[in-house]
C-alpha cells in the first residue's frame, strides 16, 4: 500500500475513532480494553486491503462498529470463562500500566454508577445489543450480524437487557450502614458461612478482579466461603475513601476489595485488586476492626 494510501485510510479511520472508542468503553468499562479494541479495528481494516478496501466499504462506520461489536463481545465471553474462579485464586492481569482510571471515572459518571453495575450483569449478547442500540441507535439487523443471530432475536437481548437496566436500583451511601454490611460480610467469609454471605449480598452482585467477574449471590458468596484463609488476614479499610478490606500478608498490603452498595444495604459490586503496582497506588487507610 502506498503512503498516500496508507494516510487516507488512516485519515477516514480516524474520523470514527472517538465514537468507536465511545462503543468499546460502555461495553467493556474499561478504557485500556476499549483502547485495544479501537487498535484492533484499524489493525484488520489496514490489513483487509487497505486504500482500496477503504473505499469500497460503502458503509466504513458500519463495517468498523462492527468489528469493534465483535472483539469487546469475545472480551466479555472470556470474561464469563472465567467466572467461575473462586475469589482467592484471582490472580492479577498480565500488565496494570494501561489501566486508566481517570477514564473509567468519567464514564461512570456519563452513564451513571447504577447502569455501569448493571450491565455487569448482562450476558455478553445483551451487554452488545443494549449498548449498540439503546446508547449508540444501530440497527437491530446490524447487531444480528454481531451476534450471529436474527434481528427479532437482537431485538429480544436488547429488551431483557432494558428490563434489567430499568430495574436498577439507586446506590446506597450511608457509610456507617455500609460498614456493618462489610462488617457482617467479613465475619460470614472467615466462618465460610454461605448463608450468612447471602444475607449481605444483592441478588444481582458483581464480583470484578483483574482477571474476571463473577455476577450472582451464589456464585460470588461460594467465592468469597472459599476466601476464609484470607478473610482472616483482613482488616477493615477506607480505599480510596471507599469502605473496603485490606488483606495484610508480612505487614503489607496484598490486596484490597472495595464495595458499593445499593439502597436497603446490600452490596451490589465488590472490586478486588490483586495487581502490586495498582496496589501500591492506592489510598490504604486501616480502619479498628
Amino acid at each position: 500500500m502506498a503512503a498516500g494510501d496508507d494516510d487516507f485510510l488512516a485519515e477516514r479511520f480516524e474520523a470514527h475513532r472517538g465514537r468507536l472508542r465511545a462503543v468499546a468503553h460502555r461495553m467493556l468499562g474499561s478504557a485500556a480494553e476499549a483502547d485495544d479494541a479501537v487498535q484492533e479495528a484499524w489493525v484488520r481494516l489496514s490489513r483487509s486491503g487497505g486504500d482500496s478496501a477503504g473505499r469500497e466499504i460503502d458503509n466504513l462506520a458500519g463495517w468498523l462498529t462492527t468489528v469493534v461489536g465483535r472483539v469487546c463481545l469475545d472480551v466479555l465471553r472470556s470474561r464469563r470463562s472465567r467466572a467461575e474462579e473462586p475469589l482467592e485464586n484471582w490472580t492479577p492481569a498480565p500488565s496494570s500500566e494501561a489501566a486508566d482510571p481517570a477514564q473509567d471515572a468519567l464514564l461512570a459518571d456519563s452513564v451513571g454508577v447504577a447502569l455501569l453495575v448493571v450491565l455487569d450483569t448482562l450476558t455478553p449478547g445483551e451487554r452488545l445489543a443494549f449498548v449498540l442500540h439503546d446508547l449508540f441507535g444501530v440497527p437491530y439487523e446490524e447487531i444480528a450480524g454481531i451476534v450471529d443471530r436474527t434481528p427479532e432475536a437482537a431485538r429480544q437481548l436488547a429488551s431483557r437487557a432494558r428490563r434489567r437496566v430499568r430495574g436498577a436500583r439507586e446506590p446506597d451511601v450511608d457509610p456507617a450502614r455500609q460498614r456493618k454490611v462489610v462488617d457482617a460480610f467479613l465475619a460470614a467469609a472467615r466462618d465460610g458461612d454461605f448463608d450468612g454471605l447471602l444475607a449481605v449480598l444483592d441478588p444481582d452482585v458483581v464480583a470484578r478482579s483483574e482477571t474476571g467477574v463473577v455476577t450472582g449471590a451464589a456464585g460470588v458468596a461460594a467465592g468469597a466461603a472459599s476466601f476464609a484463609s484470607l478473610a482472616a488476614v483482613a482488616r477493615p479499610a477506607l480505599v480510596d475513601g471507599a469502605i473496603g478490606l485490606a488483606v495484610l500478608v508480612d505487614g503489607r498490603v496484598e490486596r484490597t476489595l472495595s464495595f458499593l452498595f445499593v439502597r436497603g444495604g446490600r452490596i451490589a459490586v465488590i472490586d478486588i485488586v490483586t495487581d502490586p503496582d495498582r496496589v501500591s497506588g492506592l489510598d490504604v487507610v486501616l480502619q479498628q476492626a
